[in-house]
């Protein structure tokens, strides 16, 4: 049909007349009609157009594009998608802040989200991370309370500086990503000009069921550029959707983004001599123990039909996996694993994998999961709801399909990981060895940017954690606040515990 011969209906399909007059009683001063079925949908619809926003990764953009194996890993991993060089697999990217609303800047200090869908022919595999190859905790028992420091003041409704630090001072392990987010690295340029990272270690199974742990790294080829406050101050103020201007506008003139993916493979003989828990996520692997190794290319060259059909819409659980691919005992990524789907099921719907963007492109999901809202795919017809059945044709399960079995030595407890050095090691390490003058005076003007709008008991308490991981980088922020140095640095000579209850 021609577009000009395209006639206007209900969302039932009844042509409508006029859209531009509500049915009315009169020409002036008429009262409308409840029978006018046009304008009750288009106001009853209007008032149901939003959905719940995201916890958190509210505010992001996404394009769709192909990921190209580069190099042969099969002999770690059985996943098809990855089993031979030049093999394509489509995708859908969504980036985004992580603790803002759909309203913030693109431009807020704050992680990015990096979120991955493949449509592999064994069905979508979601890899879920962030710009920060770390995060601020390591048990997702903790990731409401994180979250909640980072949103508003429940009677203020105002950002809270005190909530923020007081959190990061009573949660050592958070000091290596603190550190990360409050330098220049804390405000990527935009989304095509930074990295990404699984963050989390993954499981790696072949044919044999030998395994290997992996992280996954989407390294830019457009350059790895950041901001400074200033320059994200001034973009905040004119354009604060410049990050979602910038990528749409770039695939939509073909320049089309691209990322270099790499692993690093970790063995399990490896991860039990390892000098530090290398499921712990607030913890990288050192380059030089476990160099990266080259395994494909991403590519973003098609901008979505429908912002909210595809990218509001779109759904990434890390409980999404593949053949070949597994979890590991990552306490955070655990969690995770429950938790993100439960987030879908929430604000989309039991079905929310029946949505074009989130429906498996090769496979067809067979389940005997049934009704909810919005079940649009026959609902298994008239099948069975159960099994096991004696029903000819009907799904099975199949055991070629199990991952490996892992021995667990198990002491069931609420186990709590005690401060330790480790905690300090990598911010001062990134301090010292990875960032440059320039970088060090942003990171801690930054810092004290912050953390001055917290109370004088906080900006001690967590100053000591900075001169823990680097005397250099506690005093240049204590001097920057007009803290007394010598009292930051005795504070850092304490326990934890005694630390918190000297500066309550």
């Amino acid at each position: 049909m021609e577009d000009k011969d395209k006639k206007l209906t209900t969302s039932h399909g009844n042509p409508v007349s006029n859209d531009q007059a509500s049915e009315t009683t009169g020409k002036r001063d008429g009262y409308a009609m409840l029978q006018d079925v046009h304008l009750v949908e288009k106001l009853a619809h209007f008032n149901r157009e939003r959905i719940p926003e995201r916890v958190v990764h509210a505010k992001g953009a996404g394009a769709k594009g192909y990921f190209e194996v580069t190099n042969d890993l099969s002999t770690y991993t059985k996943a098809d998608f990855l089993s031979e060089v030049g093999k394509k697999t489509d995708l859908f990217a969504r980036f985004s802040t992580v603790g803002g609303e759909k309203g913030s800047a693109d431009a807020e200090r704050d992680p990015r989200g990096f979120a991955v869908k493949f449509y592999t022919k064994e069905g979508n595999y979601d890899l879920v991370g962030n710009n920060t190859p770390i995060f601020f905790i390591r048990d997702a028992i903790k990731f409401p309370d994180f979250i909640h420091t980072q949103k508003r003041n429940p009677q203020t409704n105002l950002p809270d500086p005190n909530a923020v630090w007081d959190f990061f001072s009573l949660t050592p392990e958070s000091l290596h990503q603190v550190t990360i987010l409050f330098s220049d690295r804390g405000t990527p340029q935009d989304y095509r000009h930074m990295d990404g990272h699984s963050s989390h270690t993954y499981m790696w199974y072949n044919k044999d069921n030998d395994y290997v742990w992996v992280k996954y790294h989407f390294k830019t080829d457009q350059g790895h550029k950041t901001l400074t406050a200033k320059q994200a101050e001034e973009i905040k103020g004119k354009d604060p959707n410049h990050a979602t201007r910038d990528l749409f506008y770039a695939i939509d003139k073909g320049d089309f983004p691209s990322w270099s993916v790499n692993v690093q493979i970790m063995t399990p003989e490896q991860a039990k001599e390892y000098q530090f828990d290398p499921f712990d996520v607030t913890k990288v692997w050192y380059h030089s123990d476990f160099p990266l190794i080259p395994l494909g290319k991403m590519v973003l060259n098609e901008n979505p039909d429908n912002y909210h059909s595809e990218v509001e819409q779109v759904a990434f659980a890390p409980s999404s996996i593949v053949p070949g691919i597994g979890f590991s005992p990552d306490k955070l990524l655990q969690g995770r694993i429950f938790a993100y789907q439960d987030a879908h099921r929430y604000r989309l719907g039991a079905n929310h994998h029946q949505i074009g963007v989130n429906a498996p492109k090769h496979t067809k999901g067979m389940t005997y999961q049934r009704d909810g809202y919005m079940s649009v795919d026959g609902n298994g017809g008239s099948g069975p709801n159960y099994y096991p059945n004696s029903v000819a044709g009907t799904p099975r399960p199949d055991l070629a399909f199990a991952p490996p079995v892992i021995e667990v030595q198990a002491i069931i407890d609420r186990h709590t990981r005690p401060d330790e050095d480790v905690d300090y090691i990598q911010a001062g390490e990134l301090y010292r060895r990875v960032l440059n003058e320039e970088h060090k005076n942003h990171l801690v003007h930054n810092i004290a940017g912050h953390l001055g709008g917290a109370k004088e008991n906080l900006q001690y308490r967590q100053t000591a954690l900075f001169y823990k991981a680097d005397a250099d980088y506690g005093t240049r922020v204590a001097t920057l606040l007009g803290l007394d140095t010598e009292r930051v640095q005795q504070l850092a000579s304490m326990s934890q515990e005694e630390r918190v209850n000297a500066t309550l």
